[in-house]
């Protein structure tokens, strides 16, 4: 049985930070019922392309898998009420809506708790309640700009630009806290009987994972040198050319940058008063990975692999992302796995990345169309 089978969730969030929280936990097997718009649906829809059915795009199909969906106008009283019957029957209610929108709806925590006194309410956040910013909209972009992040490649690359990561990776860190942050009201529920509010701010989450290497040697008072990890930032850090590609390779103990140096015939660098006088400042890493760079071009992506497998280096291709369906790895363990949508076709849908050994592997729910699910869920709280 599904590990979180019995426990109700309603989802009043949108985009990709909510629903990606909630999709987790529908994925070990909660109800997650999504509250949406009437007609249009959340904007997740939107996210990729969808064919026939603009509604059912391709980001829509992972981020909201598993999920009933009902469609309601909350400033319709009759809407209002059906989520209030909602509520009442819910373990955790988690939306996005700004604080003052909320409250004049009438779905604030003292509203909700009113309704279900256990409840446990999940506020997902641009920025925490009790600062200056707790009234701004956030997304992505913004929450990218505002931590710092977008200055982090002109550290690698000299161009002054501030620039994003080419990826939604706040609103996905913000939903994995959020993911997070309902497990833990929930044993705390479990076992206190006491529901609680909980606020998840995307701005803090993201600070927090990014600033765990990248806040550096600032986070001593005083300041022993500047915020940004010299590893992550060395222009020289990138994925090497071999004769027919590019390879990942990881020189990170001595040990195995001694034996990486010695494949490569470049064991007396490491000898170099060069290297010696580089190393004693921790400067030495640009040295080994310009060394590097010279020498894999004398083979293919393959021989290396080879021969780097053998001698317990870490490496691997640098792949393009359109072939990532192919990897062998993920082939053998069935992590896509090709089914048909009811109302899409055919598609290939990742496997939750963690395996559990009390909840063998089971079929996940199928995303839903907008107010898919209405009528059941109406009928069965007698509306």
């Amino acid at each position: 049985m599904p590990m979180l089978s019995g426990i109700r969730i309603i989802d009043l969030t949108t985009v990709i930070f909510g629903p990606y929280a909630t999709q987790m936990l529908a994925d070990l097997g909660a109800e997650v019922i999504k509250v949406e718009t009437p007609g249009t649906g959340d904007i997740s829809r939107y996210l990729g392309n969808g064919v026939p059915d603009p509604t059912m795009g391709s980001i829509h199909l992972t981020v909201n898998r598993g999920k009933r969906s009902i469609a309601l106008d909350l400033k319709k009283p009759e809407d209002a009420a059906t989520l209030r019957d909602l509520i009442a029957t819910a373990d955790v209610f988690f939306h996005n809506v700004r604080g003052r929108a909320i409250a004049r709806l009438g779905f604030d925590y003292e509203g909700c708790k009113a309704l279900k006194p256990d409840i446990i309410y999940v506020h997902g956040t641009g920025f925490g309640q009790d600062g200056p910013y707790a009234d701004l909209q956030a997304y992505d972009d913004v929450i990218q700009a505002a931590t710092g992040t977008t200055s982090l490649l002109p550290r690698v690359d000299g161009n002054p630009s501030p620039r994003y990561f080419p990826s939604l990776i706040a609103d996905k860190i913000a939903g994995q806290f959020g993911a997070q942050a309902i497990l833990a009201a929930l044993v705390h529920k479990f076992r206190t009987g006491e529901g609680q509010q909980v606020e998840v701010p995307m701005f803090e989450c993201f600070a927090s994972f990014m600033l765990v290497e990248h806040l550096r040697d600032a986070t001593l008072d005083p300041p022993i040198g500047p915020a940004g990890y010299p590893r992550q930032l060395d222009p020289t850090r990138q994925p090497f050319p071999t004769s027919d590609g590019h390879l990942a390779i990881v020189p990170y103990t001595p040990e195995s940058t001694a034996r990486l140096m010695a494949l490569l015939g470049s064991a007396d660098l490491l000898e170099t008063p060069e290297y010696a006088a580089a190393k004693a400042k921790g400067q030495h890493m640009p040295i080994i990975y310009s060394e590097i760079a010279r020498k894999t071009p004398a083979k293919t992506s393959a021989e290396w692999l080879a021969l780097f497998a053998a001698n317990d280096i870490p490496a691997m291709a640098a792949r393009d992302l359109q072939d990532i369906r192919e990897d062998p790895h993920f082939v053998a363990t069935g992590f896509f796995r090709h089914r048909t949508h009811p109302d899409v076709g055919a598609f290939h849908e990742m496997q939750p990345p963690v395996k559990y050994g009390a909840m063998p592997p089971y079929d996940l729910g199928f995303a839903p169309r907008v107010d898919g699910d209405g009528k059941a869920i109406r009928a069965e709280l007698d509306r």
